[in-house]
């Protein structure tokens, strides 16, 4: 015959409520001294009867693991305080950078001439003056790097002029006028101009005396 489930809810009879604490109790006493045993745990049980009679099991000293059991306690209420604090002190943070992100969209679109109708007088100064000087980077920048091309296609003619020289030494001997006019001649570089030519008279090969 298989026994049924007992339901677990109040019994109502009071003799066999008591018979069934006494003995649920003698049981739960009972594992709690073999998990101590068995595993080495440090195990305290306590147990109010109905009629409010104190049953008690303590591996070791009942007051040392109540007291291990507030320090602990107390140790988790701070690591969760600690833990909402850094949640909060995050989604602040997060917030910061919203709007962050958005006082930096707003002024991107101002500097590409957008949503300009509510900038007062002052704000669309202080964006012209702003655009002002990023031209002027842009501008020199440029600048920079045309003087860098300038230098690199210097450094290719002179490497090309001594190259046609010792061909010329060595088919020929004949020597190769240079190429790079008087510093007089030489116009000064434009900052404004798109672009800059520089202009050379090198061959590479034999030089052709003329009879």
């Amino acid at each position: 015959m298989v026994r049924g489930k007992t339901q677990l809810r109040r019994i109502e009879n009071a003799t066999s409520r008591q018979v069934t604490f006494s003995k649920r109790r003698n049981g739960l006493l009972k594992k709690a001294f073999e998990l101590s045993v068995l595993c080495d745990a440090e195990v305290a049980l306590i147990i109010f009867s109905p009629r409010g009679k104190l049953y008690e099991f303590a591996s070791s000293s009942m007051q040392d693991t109540i007291e291990r059991y507030r320090r602990h306690n107390r140790s988790a209420q701070t690591v969760n305080r600690s833990d909402e604090q850094n949640m909060q002190h995050l989604k602040q943070e997060t917030a910061n950078l919203m709007k962050k992100i958005e006082l930096l969209e707003a002024s991107k679109r101002k500097l590409l001439g957008e949503g300009l109708g509510s900038c007062s007088l002052e704000e669309l100064q202080q964006i012209e003056q702003q655009l002002e000087r990023s031209v002027s980077s842009v501008r020199a920048r440029k600048n920079q790097v045309y003087k860098e091309q300038i230098d690199q296609l210097k450094e290719k003619e002179r490497a090309l002029y001594a190259e046609n020289a010792r061909l010329c030494e060595q088919y020929g001997g004949i020597q190769p006028q240079p190429a790079t006019k008087d510093p007089k001649e030489i116009q000064p570089y434009a900052e404004s101009s798109p672009s800059s030519e520089v202009e050379t008279e090198l061959f590479i090969g034999l030089l052709r005396s003329s009879y």
